[in-house]
């Protein structure tokens, strides 16, 4: 099987790839830069260098917020067509901070209490009515950038008056004490795979690794693992990041992370989760592959006016054809497996068993 990773080939992306090697016949590292999308009258085509996009039987897409757009466009042209961990939607909602809070309050996911400020002006009428502390941070941005502290209205008003100039939107939210701590879990599938404990360093009050902070592995809680999972799975994304903060009220998810980074999360927990990644990658992309093997085999069946169950396809009794020294497989059979005189097959003999296989070259793999 072949599989593609589409990144900005970070460093995790590189152990992705690395780990997917193991598993893939053939694994693509493709650089989003290089990505053409275009929207014809029919179709949508995406070029990579210039040429049409190959056919791949798993895409692991990555970026940062600044690719949601390029993200979005080539999961959606080939979302049905392959096998992908993160639905279509899910790069525009995951990379704005308060699409996501939406989607998980719709989903009853606990999260602080945010207020989106379209202009400086209502950031300011928010800002006179809210307990303090509070964060401010602007929707779009990735490893602790653009998040603020401040403890009363003046220090808000200040930070307001600082950005006024950048005319975007604010997301403020209220602060949850947890001694600068926040709890990182790694979703993959329907589980979480790995999790550590992300503690900010003196006078900061951002726990991101990329911001300073230290991490240490624990051990999460039945009730934190459901709601890191749930979270995930109301992004309709297999493979993500879950940021946790752990109160007397239970967990409050804070934020996701569909590109997150490896080298935190594997420092600190000794865990290989790019091998957990890549083994998942190659189990789903199999079993769509798989699925797709029976519809073809039910569309033959029908081509040929038969009406067949699954379990049909995969037992025939029929007869078959000897010619002297020969054994002719019915067309049924040829139809099915795409035999073809030309190929090279492999046959394995036993008394009352019969195999055919046939054998995989380069452009089988």
């Amino acid at each position: 099987m072949k599989a593609a990773i589409i990144s900005l080939e970070s460093e995790s992306s590189k152990w992705i790839v690395k780990a997917m090697q193991k598993y893939f016949d053939r694994v693509d590292s493709i650089n989003i830069k290089e990505i053409d999308v275009r929207s014809l009258k029919n179709q949508i085509e995406i070029l990579y260098n210039g040429k049409p996009f190959e056919k791949y039987d798993c895409i692991y897409s990555r970026g940062s917020f600044r690719y949601a757009l390029t993200l979005t466009a080539i999961t959606s042209a080939l979302f049905d067509k392959t096998y992908m961990p993160i639905a279509p939607e899910s790069f525009d909602i995951v990379h704005d901070k308060f699409l996501t809070q939406l989607v998980l309050q719709k989903h009853k996911i606990p999260m602080p209490d945010s207020y989106l400020a379209p202009t400086i002006n209502a950031a300011r009428k928010i800002l006179r009515k809210v307990n303090y502390p509070i964060i401010m941070k602007f929707p779009k941005g990735t490893g602790g950038k653009g998040v603020m502290f401040a403890d009363s209205f003046p220090a808000a008003s200040s930070i307001l008056d600082a950005i006024g100039s950048l005319k975007i939107k604010v997301v403020i939210q209220e602060y949850i004490e947890t001694n600068s701590t926040d709890t990182r879990a790694m979703v993959v599938g329907d589980r979480v795979v790995a999790s550590y404990q992300r503690k900010a360093t003196k006078g900061e009050k951002r726990a991101n690794i990329h911001m300073g902070g230290v991490g240490v592995k624990c051990i999460l809680d039945e009730k934190t693992k459901k709601v890191a999972v749930k979270t995930a799975k109301a992004l309709k994304a297999d493979i993500c990041a879950v940021d946790i903060l752990e109160t007397s009220l239970g967990p409050l998810v804070i934020e996701a992370n569909l590109s997150p980074g490896l080298q935190g999360v594997t420092k600190y927990t000794r865990i290989d989760v790019a091998d957990i990644i890549a083994k998942f990658l190659y189990k789903k992309a199999k079993e769509v592959k798989d699925k797709g093997k029976v519809k073809d085999a039910s569309k033959i069946f029908a081509d040929l006016g038969i009406k067949a169950t699954t379990d049909e396809i995969k037992e025939i009794i029929t007869n078959i054809d000897f010619r002297g020294n020969r054994i002719l497989l019915p067309e049924l059979i040829t139809k099915i497996t795409k035999f073809d005189e030309k190929d090279e097959l492999v046959i394995r003999a036993d008394e009352g068993r019969l195999s055919i296989e046939k054998i995989k070259g380069e452009e089988g793999k």
